[in-house]
């Protein structure tokens, strides 16, 4: 589906997003607004399992008199049910609405008859102390009566498993709002999953039969649904089997029964902290999509995680660690760890793993293992005011454990900042959108892989391409020392070397494939004639400062024009003051 279609039926499935989220009106006074989400999430979740199974509630009332008295009975109910949960309960939303009296103990009965995966769901969102409030606030009858309305039907016969995945989103997106909760942290917006999966499955080979998506942060599992959307557009037959990890208890219950309903494999749905609780070890994957939390300390991870770095080749995060303020070079490295000989990723970063740290800090080295194994295939610049819950610069990193011949050693950076059109109406700070006006001028960009190339309009939309050595981005770091010298001007020497001057002391930047003597007798030593270069102290670093890369000079106006200016702008507001304080008043 295009994103121009997808934004239509976006803007109908908000609608209907909204009318579920009004039935919270309902809960004013005994339920704070920053709580309507308590309630209206698990009441939703609950809702859809209700409608998916209603059309066979016959056939498993019937199968289920048959086979009550059985030791295991899921095989059985679940052939009766057509899909992979089930519930053996009489009750029905009408049938409840019917017996006002005993309502509660009705519903709760109705929610012990669904099938263990689903009270696994169910069990995530603490369901029993929240209905409970609603017994006891007189609101569980009228929250249920308007679930049960034209508005409040959610069966797959009008809404399909990708539309309810939008309504999930736009409703935890509502609660995370008025719980003050950042957001965005909880999903990416179709337009730029879109683009991460037609980024990585540009010149793919989707011939093989089983393929795997894994996104190690799915909050409501959107960006596997568009993967697997996107994969079976380009090869019917495939059969696409997604993992998640997830630690946020209410998206976590969201995502395992959306996999639930879609016939997935609700087991590879994974509840746990992806940095201190892997949960996929030993795992390898074909693809992986993921937009990992930026600018999140990982204080709480830390002994699990150096306790896995101290395992060197053994652990996911042997080549280094980040600065304990900003774990996502963390989720990187365990994506790097789980993709196959023949695997991709696409992930979002900030601006940070870019650049910060120095030369053998554990960001550089990050940074150095991926690009000396040859891993980065290229970096996408994003627009800002690209997502709700933050303006700043982000970026698509595409890794490749089997690039093609024509990118090995290679690293294609496309500032895609000037490529987006803006919104209507902003959604947080979501301001701009990547149309598929957008989208296939990036794609296509990254298909080409070529130098200095500018695609789209230069005075409009567009994105450039530029190409560089892996080795492009590394650089020596030397330190350069000066003798310490006595008051008559003499060296200091001991054992009949110079002492250094720990205040003179200074460090360069050599270019990774430039000779250190050569740039020392060049750049330092005309300058200090009895320097010389500590070779024990050299560190290698990495960087890739792509804002530098992409820089563009404009001439600074012409002092002629900025004063032309100012004499019209004097002339205006003289001519303004004569004609409201004429001459003799």
């Amino acid at each position: 589906m295009s994103n121009e279609a997808f934004k239509e039926v976006g803007k109908n499935l908000q609608e209907k997003a909204t009318v579920i989220w009004n039935i919270a009106n309902h809960l004013a006074g005994p339920f704070k607004p920053h709580e309507y989400g308590l309630v209206i999430l698990p009441m939703t979740v609950v809702k859809r399992f209700h409608d998916c199974l209603l059309p066979h509630y016959d056939e498993m009332q019937a199968k289920y008199e048959q086979v009550k008295k059985f030791q295991v009975i899921d095989g059985f109910m679940c052939k009766a049910s057509h899909y992979q949960f089930y519930n053996t309960s009489k009750f029905t939303f009408e049938k409840l609405l019917a017996d006002p009296a005993h309502i509660e103990s009705n519903f709760k009965s109705y929610l012990n008859g669904f099938s263990q995966n689903v009270q696994d769901v169910l069990a995530k969102f603490e369901f029993e102390n929240i209905i409970k409030r609603m017994v006891e606030s007189d609101t569980l009858y009228w929250v249920i009566k308007e679930f049960n309305t034209a508005n409040g039907y959610l069966g797959p016969d009008k809404i399909t498993a990708v539309d309810c995945g939008y309504i999930f989103e736009d409703l935890v997106r509502r609660f995370s709002e008025s719980y003050d909760e950042e957001a965005g942290a909880h999903f990416t917006s179709r337009d730029i999953i879109y683009l991460m999966t037609d980024l990585l499955l540009t010149d793919a080979n989707l011939r093989d039969e089983n393929i795997s998506v894994y996104d190690m942060t799915m909050g409501t599992s959107q960006m596997l649904s568009c993967m697997e959307e996107r994969i079976k557009q380009l090869n019917a037959d495939a059969v696409v089997t997604c993992f998640g990890q997830e630690f946020n208890p209410s998206t976590f219950a969201i995502a395992k029964a959306d996999m639930l309903i879609r016939g997935g494999e609700a087991n590879n749905m994974r509840y746990g902290d992806t940095l201190s609780d892997d949960k996929f070890k030993g795992f390898k994957f074909k693809y992986l999509i993921s937009n990992p939390p930026f600018g999140i300390d990982w204080k709480k991870e830390q002994k699990a995680v150096e306790a896995e770095h101290n395992l060197g080749k053994e652990g996911r995060f042997e080549p280094g660690l980040p600065k304990i303020s900003d774990g996502q070079q963390l989720f990187m490295l365990n994506g790097i760890a789980k993709m196959a000989d023949d695997g991709r990723m696409a992930i979002i970063q900030n601006g940070s793993p870019l650049f910060s740290g120095d030369a053998g800090s554990g960001p550089s080295e990050i940074r150095r293992y991926i690009l000396e194994n040859d891993w980065l295939e290229a970096i996408v610049q994003l627009s800002n005011d690209q997502f709700m819950n933050t303006g700043i610069a982000t970026y698509v990193w595409v890794l490749n454990k089997n690039k093609p011949a024509r990118k090995q050693g290679k690293v294609q950076l496309i500032d895609a900042s000037h490529c987006f059109e803006p919104r209507r109406k902003s959604i947080g700070n979501k301001r701009n959108d990547i149309t598929d006006k957008c989208r296939n001028i990036i794609v296509t960009a990254f298909g080409e892989f070529k130098n200095d190339k500018i695609y789209g309009d230069e005075n409009g939309i567009y994105c450039e391409s530029k190409i560089f050595s892996t080795f492009d981005f590394g650089y020596q770091k030397i330190v350069v020392e000066q003798p310490q010298k006595d008051e008559n001007g003499r060296i200091i020497l001991k054992k009949g070397k110079p002492v250094a001057d720990t205040n003179l002391r200074d460090t360069e930047n050599v270019p990774m494939n430039e000779d250190i003597n050569d740039y020392f007798e060049r750049e330092v030593k005309p300058y200090a004639p009895e320097a010389w270069v500590d070779a024990n102290k050299t560190k290698i670093g990495y960087e890739i400062p792509m804002t530098r890369y992409f820089y563009k000079y404009q001439a600074p106006e012409k002092t002629s024009d900025i004063i032309g200016r100012i004499n019209v702008l004097e002339t205006d507001i003289t001519n303004s003051l004569k004609r409201l304080f004429p001459k003799g008043e």
